[in-house]
Order: structure tokens, then C-alpha cells, then sequence
């Protein structure tokens, strides 16, 4: 297993932990550091959060990992969707909602004996716009993997590399990033673009991702399975208006994670030619 750059360095810090609660997300990052965990002899409670902004697909690759790593797992509810500032969904959406994982995380920590709350965080998340990360650090909470230096392609080849069935997953944000900032999230529309996306994945889809602009589908696949995507649209359309969307259609540029942060960059962008204009 040290083969693999960062790993062992992973380890190394991973065995100064006397014990640990993860934030198990389903996703490649939170479930190979659970096994990274195991590796390194720390004992370890896996925790993921339920709420209606998680994928089902993900609350049972979290489930099923933990169980083939044959670590302690729990489920807990998480009420994000009752906190405005989440719910109104501005740049700083994912704060409220890691706010809420993290203060439920650390009680467990704090309550049952647990040295220290984890979450999945790599490196690569370092260059994106996360709130979330200062919520972790408003609790607190570490993150190993990005502490270590590793990408997402490093701990994807680590995966690999140990066998875990995860390795080739893509990633899963949750369910209200497939709305542009500003458009109120709610149990319905959340409702609406899961199972918007579960049709994809039934249809044979790995990457993708169904985003709701101002009530109409916008889907998202990479580039070699648009023609695919055609092959099945006219069941596409049907399942999608049926759902209740105005209009779908399919964009040309491909599969993106994070495509709607682009406007963040743009708004920074003028913001900071603004303040250059303000100071002739």
C-alpha cells in the first residue's frame, strides 16, 4: 500500500490519532480514508449524514463500504434544510450545510469518547471555492488526505491499488449543487433532480449530472456519451417533463464537476477589476 505517493505519509500521521470519528460521505475520498483508517489501526466510528440533499445511490455506497471494511457505521439525520441560509442558497450555501454535519459529528466526538471529528477533504479541494472548509475548521475538524498532499488522483490510483470497488466512482456532491445560487432549495426540487438523475444512472450513465435552471433540466454527460444521450431521448424527455421540468436540454461543453462556481470566478473577476478602476 505505500507505494502510492502520499500514502505513506497518510499513515504516518493517520497512527498519531488515538481515535476518530469520519465523516462518511459514500463518496471515493470519505471511504478510502476509512480504509486508510483501518489501515493505520486507528479506531474509527463512519457517520454519514441524511437528509433529502443526499443522493440514495450514496447512502448505500456508504453503507456498503463500511460493511466490507467491516468498520462500526451509523446513519444520523441532519436538518440543514430547516436553516435559512442554507435554503436560500447564496455562495455560502455549503457552510450552513457542513456547520450542520460538523456539530453533530463533534457532540458524537465529544459524547462517546472519540479524539478527533474527519472528513474527506483532498487536496485538489483546496483550489475551489469550499465553505464548507470553514465550517471544519470553525469545529475543529481535520482533514487527512489534503493535510497529506493528496489529489483526487492520487487516492483514486490508492484505491485501486488496495482493490476497493470505490476506486472508480466519480464524484457525488450533494444534491442542491445542481441548482444555480439563488434559486431557493427545497424537499421538491431536490426530489425532482434525484430522480431526474437515477433515470440516467439506470440508463447505463456514470458521470453526469441533471441541473435545474430556473425550473428547467439541464443535463450534463461527457463528451463520448452524448451520442448515447440522444439514443435514449425521447424516454428522457418524457421522464423529465413528467417530473415537472419546463424545458431540457443537453450541454454541448460536457461533464464539469463545479461548472456552477464559474459564475463566483466571473463576479470575482469584476470585483477586482472594479477596486483597479476605483483606484485611478
Amino acid at each position: 500500500m505505500g507505494t502510492v505517493i502520499g500514502l505513506d505519509s497518510l499513515l504516518a500521521e493517520l497512527r498519531k490519532l488515538e481515535s476518530a470519528v469520519l465523516a462518511l460521505s459514500g463518496g471515493l475520498d470519505s471511504s478510502f480514508l476509512l480504509y486508510a483508517l483501518k489501515q493505520a489501526g486507528v479506531k474509527t466510528l463512519a457517520v454519514t449524514g441524511k437528509s433529502p440533499t443526499t443522493p440514495a445511490r450514496d447512502l448505500r455506497d456508504a453503507e456498503s463500504v463500511a460493511s466490507l471494511l467491516c468498520m462500526p457505521h451509523r446513519f444520523i439525520e441532519t436538518r440543514e434544510m430547516d436553516r435559512e441560509g442554507f435554503r436560500e442558497n447564496s455562495p455560502e450555501r455549503c457552510f450552513h450545510c457542513k456547520d450542520e454535519l460538523f456539530t453533530l459529528l463533534t457532540e458524537i466526538a465529544s459524547d462517546e469518547g472519540y479524539y478527533v471529528a474527519l472528513d474527506g477533504t483532498n487536496a485538489d479541494d483546496l483550489k475551489d471555492h469550499r465553505p464548507g472548509m470553514r465550517a471544519a475548521k470553525a469545529h475543529g475538524v481535520l482533514s487527512p488526505l489534503a493535510d497529506s498532499g493528496m489529489t483526487k488522483h492520487m487516492i483514486r490510483e490508492a484505491a485501486r491499488e488496495a482493490g476497493l470497488g470505490i476506486s472508480e466512482k466519480p464524484a457525488s456532491p450533494c444534491l442542491s449543487s445542481r441548482f444555480s445560487y439563488g434559486t431557493r432549495i427545497t424537499p421538491e426540487g431536490l426530489e425532482r433532480v434525484s430522480k431526474a438523475e437515477d433515470l440516467l444512472a439506470r440508463l447505463g450513465l456514470n458521470e453526469f449530472r441533471v441541473r435545474d435552471i430556473d425550473g428547467s433540466a439541464r443535463i450534463e454527460v461527457p463528451k463520448d456519451q452524448m451520442e448515447f444521450l440522444f439514443t435514449k431521448r425521447d424516454e428522457i424527455v418524457a421522464v423529465f417533463k413528467g417530473l415537472g421540468f419546463r424545458f431540457v436540454s443537453l450541454d454541448l461543453e460536457g461533464f464539469e464537476s463545479g461548472k456552477l462556481n464559474r459564475v463566483l470566478s466571473i463576479d470575482m473577476a469584476m470585483d477586482k477589476k472594479g477596486k483597479k478602476n476605483d483606484n485611478l
